[in-house]
């Protein structure tokens, strides 16, 4: 098995070459990562990666989630601190490789294993133990530090994802090291403001202790707030990311949103309390980016640990954050009719309900000049995923109404895989218009590029 030059590009020959010229244009541009979950301690450190199964399995949901759904314990990876041999998860990883035929994960794991390894075989149980001590060998140079594969990765910006009380400390780590990556923080409040979020009122009293502020009322759970979103823009925050079960937004009054965090501060909210909380404090969100400036991030729709179980027993984000129908039209109504049109705010909306597209997103990002659309996410960034989200949004939003591609990866060496299946898709799709008469290639050209560092650049504020 080798890559093949043509991946994911049309069938048809004029298509195909369309394609190919574009992503000629783009294939070596660096890489703008503007949301994710790589751990910024890696970079701090710089300490070499422990093992294979450390680096590519233990991190990434999209693998072990479809072991575990065809029996494999989670234990038995190594997961969530259970104690296994790396070589043997790693055995039992590639003696179930075929489980990724067709997926996307299979593509990203075959583009690190060849472009990073020299190894361009399927793994597969008899060639598993090759793998592993091919790419144990290499962890231990010096070109596998997190830092050279940084720099050797091609990538300009990594945003990571942090708690609104974190210290940062290993992002003041890499600022002080001299070492000149960018790797900067992203503001995400749900631990304080998702009431069923672990530890929540433990949360909050850690959030009024480190900003000395009185967070039994809500002037001063505000105030504590908007000290933290300050702090992470000086250590080099460009945005906030909000990971609600809905896309529902409230607007009440002042009394009453008093009354309201005064339930939910002392344990008393109901269901429906914690509901309009988590709307207000959207809005309240919204508010606070139009004052400082922080483009804000909205993920809903993801019925957060369905696998009770699971949950109980290892934790948050192990796979079993599953897809739910979202609202956006009435949803989002509050907080637009109050910021939808102030200059230089910016949301970025994601989804993982595709019914939402054309019917809500598009329509909603072509008016408001406040909105703009994030990429096909986590279910959908396939190729078949991207390519339904350009055929569905664009003839209503454009293309500049959208922010081009982040990869939201807590598994670092699949970063490089996913954004060259982006390009791939995005030159495809701008290829069929080149052929079909829709476009002029010097259009396409200007778009791909666009599309590959522009929009992001300038949505996120990252230039």
């Amino acid at each position: 098995m080798s890559l093949h030059p043509d991946r994911l590009f049309p069938s048809d020959p004029a298509t195909r070459e369309a394609a190919r010229r574009l992503y000629a244009l783009v294939e070596k541009s660096p890489i703008v990562s503007p949301h994710g979950h790589c751990d910024p301690a890696w970079f701090a450190q710089n300490e070499p990666f422990p093992n294979p199964a450390a680096l590519f399995i233990q991190p990434d949901h999209y693998i072990f989630r479809m072991l575990y759904s065809q029996g494999i314990s989670l234990e038995s990876l190594g997961i969530g601190g259970a104690q296994a041999d790396p070589r043997e998860v790693w055995r039992s990883f590639a003696k179930h490789y075929y489980l990724f035929r067709g997926t996307p994960t299979r593509m990203w794991l075959d583009y690190s294993f060849e472009t990073l390894f020299g190894l361009n075989e399927v793994l597969n149980e008899a060639n598993a133990d090759a793998f592993y001590d091919r790419i144990e060998a290499k962890l231990r140079t010096p070109e596998f530090l997190p830092r050279a594969l940084f720099d050797a990765m091609g990538i300009e910006v990594l945003a990571t994802t942090d708690a609104a009380t974190d210290s940062l400390e290993h992002h003041r780590t890499i600022r002080e090291s001299g070492w000149k990556g960018r790797v900067i923080p992203t503001f995400r409040p749900d631990s304080v403001i998702d009431v069923e979020f672990a530890g929540f009122r433990e949360n909050i009293d850690k959030l009024g202790a480190i900003t000395d502020e009185d967070v039994s009322k809500w002037a001063g759970y505000l105030a504590a707030l908007r000290k933290r979103r300050t702090f992470f823009k000086q250590m080099g925050a460009t945005a906030t990311d909000h990971g609600h079960c809905t896309a529902e937004t409230a607007d009440l009054s002042k009394a009453d949103a008093s009354a309201l965090y005064a339930r939910v501060y002392a344990g008393k909210a109901s269901e429906a309390d914690g509901r309009l909380f988590a709307a207000q404090m959207l809005t309240e969100m919204a508010g606070m980016s139009v004052e400082d400036g922080l483009v804000m991030q909205l993920h809903p729709g993801s019925f957060r640990n369905h696998n009770a179980q699971l949950y109980a027993k290892f934790g948050r984000d192990k796979g079993a954050d599953i897809p739910t129908q979202t609202d956006y039209v009435r949803a989002l109504r509050p907080l637009l009719s109050k910021y939808g049109n102030e200059p230089g705010f910016t949301l970025i909306l994601f989804t993982l309900d595709e019914t939402a597209y054309s019917r809500e997103l598009a329509p909603l990002a072509g008016h408001y000049p406040c909105l703009r659309l994030g990429p096909a996410w986590w279910f959908y960034d396939s190729p078949e995923g991207m390519m339904r989200y350009r055929e569905q949004v664009t003839e209503t939003a454009g293309f500049y109404n959208t922010v081009g591609f982040n990869d939201d990866t807590r598994a670092f060496l699949s970063i490089p895989a996913r954004h060259d299946v982006a390009r791939r898709v995005d030159s495809a799709y701008l290829g069929r218009l080149v052929a079909e008469h829709r476009l002029e290639m010097h259009e396409a050209e200007e778009l791909i590029r666009d599309l590959t560092t522009g929009l992001v650049r300038k949505a996120y504020k990252l230039s």
